[in-house]
């Protein structure tokens, strides 16, 4: 019986010496990345607004197009949608 109580508590001790050095490089780990972004360039003062791309005024007018061949728009729509895309 001493010999496997001898060899648990040696095991319970080697495992917790591990654990805990484990524990020591986890904790150094997260400290490192803190460190670095304190010493990172500020983020810039305004981030860049993003939109979608200005409408082609002939893709536009295609659409309209179509929906006016397939009723959904009236001639006077169709005109009015294609002043407003033209300018005029």
């Amino acid at each position: 019986m001493g010999f496997r109580r001898r060899t648990r508590r040696r095991a319970i001790i080697a495992g917790a010496a591990v654990a805990h050095h484990e524990d020591r490089k986890y904790a150094e780990a997260q400290q490192a990345p803190a460190e670095d972004q304190a010493q990172a360039a500020p983020p810039p003062a305004e981030p860049a607004q993003y939109g979608p791309p200005p409408a082609d005024p002939a893709d536009q007018i295609e659409h309209f197009a179509r929906l006016h061949e397939s009723g959904a728009m009236t001639d006077e729509e169709f005109a009015a949608a294609k002043a407003k895309v033209l300018g005029t």
